[in-house]
Protein backbone atom coordinates (compact mmCIF):
# COMPACT_ATOMS: atom_id res chain seq x y z
CA UNK A 1 0.00 0.00 0.00
CA UNK A 2 1.06 3.42 -0.86
CA UNK A 3 2.16 6.23 2.23
CA UNK A 4 2.03 2.93 5.16
CA UNK A 5 2.89 4.49 8.17
CA UNK A 6 5.47 1.72 9.81
CA UNK A 7 6.79 4.02 12.24
CA UNK A 8 4.95 2.47 15.40
CA UNK A 9 6.31 -1.14 14.09
CA UNK A 10 9.97 0.06 13.78
CA UNK A 11 10.07 1.59 16.99
CA UNK A 12 8.42 -1.26 18.48
CA UNK A 13 10.13 -2.91 22.32
CA UNK A 14 11.12 -6.45 21.62
CA UNK A 15 8.70 -8.63 23.06
CA UNK A 16 9.42 -10.26 26.54
CA UNK A 17 10.42 -14.17 26.98
CA UNK A 18 7.16 -15.75 27.38
CA UNK A 19 6.42 -18.21 30.29
CA UNK A 20 6.32 -21.59 29.18
CA UNK A 21 2.84 -23.49 30.05
CA UNK A 22 4.31 -26.05 32.43
CA UNK A 23 5.69 -22.63 34.38
CA UNK A 24 2.45 -22.04 35.51
CA UNK A 25 1.33 -23.98 38.20
CA UNK A 26 -2.14 -23.64 40.26
CA UNK A 27 -0.31 -21.72 42.67
CA UNK A 28 1.17 -19.37 40.81
CA UNK A 29 -1.81 -19.33 38.95
CA UNK A 30 -3.89 -18.48 41.74
CA UNK A 31 -1.50 -15.76 42.90
CA UNK A 32 -1.51 -14.17 39.52
CA UNK A 33 -5.77 -13.79 39.82
CA UNK A 34 -5.39 -12.53 43.19
CA UNK A 35 -3.30 -9.85 42.26
CA UNK A 36 -5.09 -8.82 38.79
CA UNK A 37 -8.30 -9.01 41.01
CA UNK A 38 -6.46 -6.67 44.06
CA UNK A 39 -4.84 -4.46 41.41
CA UNK A 40 -8.21 -3.42 39.89
CA UNK A 41 -10.63 -3.33 42.67
CA UNK A 42 -8.23 -0.88 43.78
CA UNK A 43 -8.16 1.12 40.54
CA UNK A 44 -12.25 1.05 40.87
CA UNK A 45 -15.38 0.17 39.05
CA UNK A 46 -16.48 3.16 38.12
CA UNK A 47 -19.47 2.60 35.60
CA UNK A 48 -22.06 0.34 34.41
CA UNK A 49 -20.49 -0.49 31.39
CA UNK A 50 -18.58 -2.80 29.27
CA UNK A 51 -15.27 -3.08 30.57
CA UNK A 52 -16.92 -3.98 33.93
CA UNK A 53 -18.83 -6.46 32.67
CA UNK A 54 -16.20 -8.41 31.13
CA UNK A 55 -14.36 -8.21 34.48
CA UNK A 56 -17.08 -9.07 36.89
CA UNK A 57 -17.86 -12.04 34.54
CA UNK A 58 -13.92 -13.02 34.51
CA UNK A 59 -13.76 -12.62 38.09
CA UNK A 60 -17.05 -14.38 38.71
CA UNK A 61 -16.54 -17.31 37.16
CA UNK A 62 -12.61 -17.85 39.15
CA UNK A 63 -14.68 -17.79 42.53
CA UNK A 64 -16.84 -20.15 41.33
CA UNK A 65 -14.24 -22.50 39.76
CA UNK A 66 -12.80 -22.91 43.73
CA UNK A 67 -16.36 -22.58 45.16
CA UNK A 68 -14.92 -19.62 47.08
CA UNK A 69 -17.51 -17.17 48.56
CA UNK A 70 -18.10 -14.47 46.05
CA UNK A 71 -16.90 -11.56 47.61
CA UNK A 72 -19.32 -9.12 48.72
CA UNK A 73 -17.30 -5.91 46.89
CA UNK A 74 -18.86 -7.35 43.66
CA UNK A 75 -22.46 -8.00 45.13
CA UNK A 76 -22.39 -4.18 46.65
CA UNK A 77 -21.37 -3.27 43.47
CA UNK A 78 -24.43 -4.68 41.55
CA UNK A 79 -26.53 -3.15 44.54
CA UNK A 80 -24.99 0.59 44.21
CA UNK A 81 -27.78 2.82 44.34
CA UNK A 82 -27.61 4.68 40.88
CA UNK A 83 -24.65 3.05 39.03
CA UNK A 84 -27.18 1.25 36.83
CA UNK A 85 -27.79 2.42 33.43
CA UNK A 86 -28.94 1.72 29.54
CA UNK A 87 -28.66 3.24 26.38
CA UNK A 88 -26.05 1.15 24.05
CA UNK A 89 -25.29 -2.48 23.63
CA UNK A 90 -22.59 -2.01 25.58
CA UNK A 91 -24.61 -1.14 28.80
CA UNK A 92 -25.77 -4.97 28.42
CA UNK A 93 -22.55 -6.62 29.47
CA UNK A 94 -22.52 -6.44 33.37
CA UNK A 95 -25.77 -8.24 33.07
CA UNK A 96 -23.35 -11.40 32.53
CA UNK A 97 -22.00 -11.86 35.71
CA UNK A 98 -25.61 -10.50 37.50
CA UNK A 99 -27.39 -13.16 35.85
CA UNK A 100 -24.92 -15.35 37.62
CA UNK A 101 -25.77 -13.99 40.92
CA UNK A 102 -29.13 -13.91 40.38
CA UNK A 103 -28.70 -18.06 40.04
CA UNK A 104 -26.97 -18.04 43.33
CA UNK A 105 -29.17 -15.62 44.75
CA UNK A 106 -26.75 -13.12 46.02
CA UNK A 107 -28.12 -10.62 43.79
CA UNK A 108 -30.56 -8.45 45.92
CA UNK A 109 -31.60 -6.24 42.88
CA UNK A 110 -32.97 -8.75 40.77
CA UNK A 111 -34.89 -6.39 38.25
CA UNK A 112 -31.33 -5.70 36.77
CA UNK A 113 -31.37 -8.27 33.94
CA UNK A 114 -35.25 -7.62 33.27
CA UNK A 115 -34.33 -4.14 32.72
CA UNK A 116 -31.71 -5.09 30.26
CA UNK A 117 -33.74 -7.42 28.34
CA UNK A 118 -36.48 -4.83 28.21
CA UNK A 119 -34.43 -2.47 27.38
CA UNK A 120 -32.61 -4.55 24.18
CA UNK A 121 -36.19 -6.20 23.09
CA UNK A 122 -37.20 -2.30 22.34
CA UNK A 123 -37.62 -1.47 18.47
CA UNK A 124 -36.51 2.39 19.12
CA UNK A 125 -33.47 0.98 21.39
CA UNK A 126 -31.26 -0.56 18.69
CA UNK A 127 -30.62 -0.62 14.90
CA UNK A 128 -30.83 -3.82 12.76
CA UNK A 129 -28.28 -4.84 9.78
CA UNK A 130 -30.70 -5.87 6.73
CA UNK A 131 -29.48 -9.45 7.84
CA UNK A 132 -30.41 -8.97 11.27
CA UNK A 133 -27.51 -8.02 12.99
CA UNK A 134 -27.50 -5.98 15.96
CA UNK A 135 -25.71 -2.73 15.13
CA UNK A 136 -23.01 -1.31 17.61
CA UNK A 137 -23.60 2.06 16.25
CA UNK A 138 -26.17 2.81 13.52
CA UNK A 139 -25.06 1.93 10.33
CA UNK A 140 -21.95 -0.23 11.92
CA UNK A 141 -21.86 -3.85 12.73
CA UNK A 142 -19.04 -4.70 14.64
CA UNK A 143 -17.48 -7.98 16.72
CA UNK A 144 -18.01 -6.60 20.13
CA UNK A 145 -21.32 -6.81 19.86
CA UNK A 146 -21.53 -11.06 20.05
CA UNK A 147 -19.89 -10.51 23.63
CA UNK A 148 -21.26 -7.78 24.95
CA UNK A 149 -24.78 -9.21 24.48
CA UNK A 150 -24.23 -13.06 24.15
CA UNK A 151 -22.31 -13.31 27.29
CA UNK A 152 -25.80 -11.56 29.19
CA UNK A 153 -28.43 -13.65 27.17
CA UNK A 154 -26.55 -17.12 27.46
CA UNK A 155 -25.79 -16.79 30.92
CA UNK A 156 -29.56 -15.19 31.76
CA UNK A 157 -30.36 -18.25 29.61
CA UNK A 158 -28.88 -20.83 31.94
CA UNK A 159 -30.21 -18.78 34.91
CA UNK A 160 -33.93 -18.87 32.97
CA UNK A 161 -33.71 -22.08 30.77
CA UNK A 162 -34.96 -19.82 28.66
CA UNK A 163 -33.71 -21.40 25.25
CA UNK A 164 -35.12 -18.54 22.96
CA UNK A 165 -32.08 -16.51 24.40
CA UNK A 166 -29.91 -19.09 23.52
CA UNK A 167 -31.69 -19.32 19.66
CA UNK A 168 -31.43 -15.49 19.54
CA UNK A 169 -27.80 -15.03 20.08
CA UNK A 170 -27.05 -18.21 17.58
CA UNK A 171 -28.77 -16.17 15.07
CA UNK A 172 -27.12 -13.40 16.42
CA UNK A 173 -23.64 -15.36 15.17
CA UNK A 174 -24.19 -16.29 12.30
CA UNK A 175 -25.23 -12.88 11.06
CA UNK A 176 -22.07 -11.59 12.53
CA UNK A 177 -20.10 -14.02 10.42
CA UNK A 178 -21.86 -12.90 7.45
CA UNK A 179 -20.78 -9.56 7.63
CA UNK A 180 -17.43 -10.01 9.51
CA UNK A 181 -15.61 -13.64 8.49
CA UNK A 182 -13.39 -13.48 5.73
CA UNK A 183 -14.07 -16.19 3.38
CA UNK A 184 -10.39 -16.30 2.53
CA UNK A 185 -9.02 -16.44 6.18
CA UNK A 186 -11.68 -16.79 7.94
CA UNK A 187 -10.48 -14.07 10.17
CA UNK A 188 -12.75 -11.41 11.59
CA UNK A 189 -12.80 -7.77 10.59
CA UNK A 190 -13.42 -5.87 13.77
CA UNK A 191 -16.22 -4.38 12.43
CA UNK A 192 -18.42 -3.06 9.01
CA UNK A 193 -19.81 0.73 8.04
CA UNK A 194 -22.51 1.75 5.94
CA UNK A 195 -22.56 -1.70 4.16
CA UNK A 196 -18.67 -2.12 3.28
CA UNK A 197 -16.56 -4.45 5.69
CA UNK A 198 -13.63 -2.89 6.65
CA UNK A 199 -10.84 -5.90 6.85
CA UNK A 200 -8.79 -4.72 9.79
CA UNK A 201 -8.36 -8.29 11.64
CA UNK A 202 -7.93 -6.72 14.79
CA UNK A 203 -6.77 -9.14 17.77
CA UNK A 204 -9.49 -8.25 20.66
CA UNK A 205 -11.88 -8.51 17.82
CA UNK A 206 -11.33 -11.68 16.98
CA UNK A 207 -10.84 -12.74 21.03
CA UNK A 208 -14.64 -11.09 21.37
CA UNK A 209 -16.04 -13.32 18.25
CA UNK A 210 -14.00 -16.71 19.55
CA UNK A 211 -14.86 -16.13 23.37
CA UNK A 212 -19.13 -15.58 21.83
CA UNK A 213 -18.65 -18.63 19.83
CA UNK A 214 -17.43 -20.92 22.83
CA UNK A 215 -19.96 -19.09 24.82
CA UNK A 216 -23.12 -20.09 22.81
CA UNK A 217 -21.66 -23.75 22.59
CA UNK A 218 -21.28 -24.14 26.44
CA UNK A 219 -24.29 -23.10 27.08
CA UNK A 220 -25.98 -25.77 23.92
CA UNK A 221 -24.09 -27.84 26.37
CA UNK A 222 -25.57 -27.06 29.35
CA UNK A 223 -28.99 -27.01 28.25
CA UNK A 224 -28.92 -29.65 26.48
CA UNK A 225 -30.23 -27.42 23.25
CA UNK A 226 -28.52 -27.99 19.57
CA UNK A 227 -30.08 -25.04 17.69
CA UNK A 228 -30.47 -24.71 14.07
CA UNK A 229 -27.06 -22.68 14.23
CA UNK A 230 -25.00 -25.03 15.94
CA UNK A 231 -23.31 -26.40 13.22
CA UNK A 232 -22.83 -23.24 11.84
CA UNK A 233 -21.19 -21.68 14.88
CA UNK A 234 -18.88 -24.57 15.06
CA UNK A 235 -17.64 -24.49 12.14
CA UNK A 236 -17.07 -20.93 12.04
CA UNK A 237 -15.61 -21.10 15.40
CA UNK A 238 -13.23 -24.18 13.71
CA UNK A 239 -12.08 -22.28 10.41
CA UNK A 240 -11.22 -19.53 12.86
CA UNK A 241 -9.36 -20.66 15.32
CA UNK A 242 -7.62 -22.75 13.13
CA UNK A 243 -5.86 -19.37 11.61
CA UNK A 244 -5.17 -17.94 14.10
CA UNK A 245 -3.39 -20.75 15.49
CA UNK A 246 -0.82 -20.86 12.16
CA UNK A 247 -0.44 -17.17 13.15
CA UNK A 248 1.07 -17.29 16.43
CA UNK A 249 4.83 -15.63 16.59
CA UNK A 250 7.40 -17.80 18.25
CA UNK A 251 6.86 -15.66 21.51
CA UNK A 252 3.36 -16.68 21.89
CA UNK A 253 1.73 -12.96 21.24
CA UNK A 254 -0.72 -12.09 18.74
CA UNK A 255 0.60 -8.39 16.97
CA UNK A 256 -2.78 -6.22 17.43
CA UNK A 257 -3.82 -6.74 13.89
CA UNK A 258 -3.29 -10.92 13.83
CA UNK A 259 -2.31 -11.45 10.16
CA UNK A 260 0.66 -9.65 10.33
CA UNK A 261 -0.02 -6.65 8.72
CA UNK A 262 2.91 -4.25 8.10
CA UNK A 263 2.25 -1.15 9.97
CA UNK A 264 1.44 -3.16 12.45
CA UNK A 265 3.62 -5.98 12.76
CA UNK A 266 5.40 -6.67 16.02
CA UNK A 267 2.99 -4.72 18.07
CA UNK A 268 1.70 -6.62 20.48
CA UNK A 269 -1.28 -6.76 22.14
CA UNK A 270 -2.03 -8.82 25.33
CA UNK A 271 -5.65 -8.49 25.86
CA UNK A 272 -6.32 -10.29 22.34
CA UNK A 273 -3.96 -12.89 23.44
CA UNK A 274 -5.60 -13.77 26.70
CA UNK A 275 -9.11 -14.11 24.74
CA UNK A 276 -7.99 -15.70 22.21
CA UNK A 277 -6.05 -18.46 24.27
CA UNK A 278 -8.51 -18.97 26.72
CA UNK A 279 -11.29 -19.88 23.93
CA UNK A 280 -9.04 -22.29 22.49
CA UNK A 281 -8.51 -24.33 25.44
CA UNK A 282 -12.60 -23.74 26.01
CA UNK A 283 -12.99 -24.63 22.39
CA UNK A 284 -11.11 -27.99 22.34
CA UNK A 285 -14.32 -29.66 23.89
CA UNK A 286 -16.07 -28.50 20.93
CA UNK A 287 -13.87 -28.91 18.21
CA UNK A 288 -12.71 -32.36 18.76
CA UNK A 289 -10.40 -33.09 15.50
CA UNK A 290 -7.97 -30.15 16.37
CA UNK A 291 -8.54 -30.23 20.29
CA UNK A 292 -5.08 -31.65 21.01
CA UNK A 293 -3.24 -28.47 19.05
CA UNK A 294 -5.88 -26.08 20.16
CA UNK A 295 -4.72 -27.34 23.75
CA UNK A 296 -1.32 -26.76 23.22
CA UNK A 297 -1.36 -23.37 21.38
CA UNK A 298 -3.95 -22.14 23.69
CA UNK A 299 -2.49 -22.54 26.84
CA UNK A 300 1.39 -21.15 25.39
CA UNK A 301 -0.98 -18.09 24.64
CA UNK A 302 -2.07 -18.11 27.24
CA UNK A 303 0.78 -18.37 29.03
CA UNK A 304 2.81 -15.84 26.89
CA UNK A 305 0.36 -13.04 27.85
CA UNK A 306 0.39 -14.01 31.13
CA UNK A 307 3.92 -13.31 31.13
CA UNK A 308 3.21 -9.48 31.02
CA UNK A 309 1.27 -8.84 34.17
CA UNK A 310 3.56 -6.82 36.17
CA UNK A 311 4.53 -7.05 39.53
CA UNK A 312 1.13 -4.91 40.76
CA UNK A 313 -1.55 -7.12 38.88
CA UNK A 314 -1.55 -4.82 35.65
CA UNK A 315 -1.69 -6.59 32.27
CA UNK A 316 0.16 -4.21 30.25
CA UNK A 317 0.39 -3.60 26.67
CA UNK A 318 -3.29 -3.80 26.20
CA UNK A 319 -5.05 -1.90 23.67
CA UNK A 320 -7.08 1.14 24.69
CA UNK A 321 -10.90 0.95 24.18
CA UNK A 322 -11.17 0.91 20.31
CA UNK A 323 -13.72 2.19 18.14
CA UNK A 324 -13.72 1.00 14.31
CA UNK A 325 -10.98 2.65 12.46
CA UNK A 326 -10.77 3.30 8.66
CA UNK A 327 -6.90 2.64 8.66
CA UNK A 328 -4.57 -0.24 10.03
CA UNK A 329 -2.56 2.47 12.02
CA UNK A 330 -5.65 3.27 14.25
CA UNK A 331 -5.29 0.07 15.76
CA UNK A 332 -1.62 0.85 17.08
CA UNK A 333 -2.73 2.34 19.99
CA UNK A 334 -1.35 0.24 22.93
CA UNK A 335 -1.69 1.69 26.67
CA UNK A 336 1.23 0.78 29.55
CA UNK A 337 -0.09 4.00 31.37
CA UNK A 338 -3.09 3.08 33.12
CA UNK A 339 -4.95 -0.40 33.92
CA UNK A 340 -7.39 -1.32 31.40
CA UNK A 341 -10.76 -3.24 32.87
CA UNK A 342 -11.41 -5.11 29.34
CA UNK A 343 -7.68 -6.53 30.10
CA UNK A 344 -8.00 -7.44 33.20
CA UNK A 345 -10.95 -9.50 32.79
CA UNK A 346 -9.30 -11.24 30.10
CA UNK A 347 -6.41 -12.31 31.29
CA UNK A 348 -8.46 -13.61 34.30
CA UNK A 349 -10.45 -15.46 31.39
CA UNK A 350 -7.03 -17.31 30.67
CA UNK A 351 -6.07 -18.11 34.08
CA UNK A 352 -9.47 -19.52 34.42
CA UNK A 353 -9.47 -21.48 31.05
CA UNK A 354 -5.65 -22.80 32.52
CA UNK A 355 -7.46 -23.94 35.77
CA UNK A 356 -10.54 -25.20 34.49
CA UNK A 357 -9.98 -28.86 36.10
CA UNK A 358 -12.19 -30.49 33.18
CA UNK A 359 -9.58 -29.01 30.98
CA UNK A 360 -6.57 -31.68 30.16
CA UNK A 361 -4.66 -28.97 29.17
CA UNK A 362 -1.14 -30.38 28.02
CA UNK A 363 1.77 -29.42 29.65
CA UNK A 364 0.26 -28.35 32.65
CA UNK A 365 0.35 -31.79 34.55
CA UNK A 366 1.16 -30.12 37.89
CA UNK A 367 -2.95 -28.57 37.46
CA UNK A 368 -4.55 -31.92 37.74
Amino acid sequence: MVGEDHTSAQLEAKPLTPLLPEQLTKVRLEELATKIIEATWKNGLSQWSWGEGVYLLAEVRFHELFHNEIPKRIVEWYDTEDIFTSGHINNVAPGAAAARLQNQRLLINSSLTSKLVNWVSKRESVTLNSNGAIEHWPGSVWADTCYMLGTFYLNLAQLTKDLELVKFIGRQLTSHYAILQNPKNHLFAHGSYKGETLWNFWGRGNAWMALSSVEFLDACEALNIRTDDYETVKRALRAQLDSLMQLLPDYGIWDVLVDGQSENRGILETSATAGIGAAMVRASRHVTDISNDLLNIGSRACAAALTYVDDSGILTRTSAGTVLQIVPFGYSVIRNDRLQLWGQGLALNAITALLEPSRNIVGLESLK
